[in-house]
C-alpha cells in the first residue's frame, strides 16, 4: 500500500475530495440541457483538488502553495456556479446548505494552512515527496 502524501492528511484537501464527489453526484442528475455547466463545475471540482496534488509534485513549498491559491480559485468558480445553480432550481437549498458547509471550510482551513505556512518554524517541517 502506498503511504499517503502529507496533504492528504489536511482537513482542506479531505473537504476538496468530499465536494468534488458531491458535484459529481449533484450533476448527474442534470438535463442533457446542461452539459456546458455540468463540464465547467465537475472540470472546477476537479481542478480544486487536482491543483494541490500537483503544487506537491512539483516538490518546493512555494510551488505548493501556489497550488493551493490556485485551488481556492476553482473553489470560488465553483462555489459561482452553485449559487447559479441554486437560482435556476437545479439544486435545493439543502443541497447548497450542504455544499456551503464544505466549501467554507476548504476556504477557511486553506487560508489558514497558507498563513501558517508562510512562518519560518512551519517551513522547515515541510517534506517534499522526494523525503518520504
Amino acid at each position: 500500500m502506498e503511504k499517503k502524501r502529507p496533504y492528504e492528511h489536511l482537513k482542506f484537501y479531505k473537504d476538496i475530495c468530499e465536494i468534488r464527489i458531491f458535484i459529481h453526484d449533484i450533476t448527474d442528475r442534470f438535463a442533457s440541457t446542461h452539459l456546458r455547466l455540468i463540464s465547467q463545475m465537475r472540470d472546477a471540482a476537479r481542478s480544486a483538488k487536482q491543483n494541490i496534488r500537483e503544487g506537491y509534485r512539483k516538490g518546493t513549498l512555494p510551488e505548493f502553495l501556489h497550488g493551493i491559491r490556485i485551488s481556492q480559485g476553482s473553489l470560488e468558480e465553483l462555489s459561482g456556479d452553485f449559487e447559479d445553480c441554486l437560482e435556476d432550481d437545479l439544486v435545493s437549498k439543502e443541497e447548497m446548505d450542504k455544499f456551503l458547509k464544505m466549501y467554507n471550510s476548504a476556504i477557511y482551513l486553506g487560508i489558514q494552512y497558507l498563513k501558517a505556512m508562510q512562518r519560518p518554524e512551519n517551513q522547515s517541517k515541510w517534506k517534499t515527496w522526494k523525503n518520504l
